[in-house]
């Protein structure tokens, strides 16, 4: 079997695949972008890039119970962030690289596009203050009916 025909025959499956890896993917990115709304947990993160600690360490520039930094760790924990060592009787927590690198790979996309969006806006500014009637009327029109 060549590999169109292979193709072929599986595409329904290939689709199915495809959405059920990319909704995981997006329910990963929920959970990394929610773990990192809160401030809190945001300093953690920060902490952590220095190297890892205790959840004492941690908890100590906070005025906060052990408990509720525990809940920050466990929202850290679930999104892949952060994970839990195991030292002798300490549990030293340590960052973890790949849910930040994913969340700023999806961001990566939408960089790109504003910066194509204020490049056009340069340009239009630039042509605009060049002074040119002709050049004004024809962009303006132009704008307005790509809006359409």
């Amino acid at each position: 079997m060549n590999f169109q025909t292979w193709l072929d025959t599986n595409r329904d499956c290939m689709y199915i695949t495809y959405r059920l890896w990319n909704q995981a993917v997006m329910l990963d990115l929920d959970a990394t972008f929610a773990a990192l709304a809160d401030p809190t947990r945001r300093a953690i993160l920060a902490r952590l890039a220095k190297g890892e600690a205790s959840v004492t360490d941690l908890a100590q520039p906070f005025a906060m119970s052990q408990p509720a930094i525990s809940k920050h760790l466990k929202v850290l924990e679930r999104a892949g962030l952060i994970s839990r060592g195991r030292d002798a009787q300490r549990r030293p927590r340590r960052l973890e690289a790949r849910p930040m690198r994913d969340a700023t790979r999806w961001l990566e996309n939408y960089r790109e596009f504003w910066e194509a969006q204020f490049r056009r806006l340069d340009d239009l500014l630039q042509d605009l203050q060049t002074g040119d009637p002709m050049i004004k009327k024809s962009k303006i029109k132009k704008q307005k009916h790509a809006r359409r």
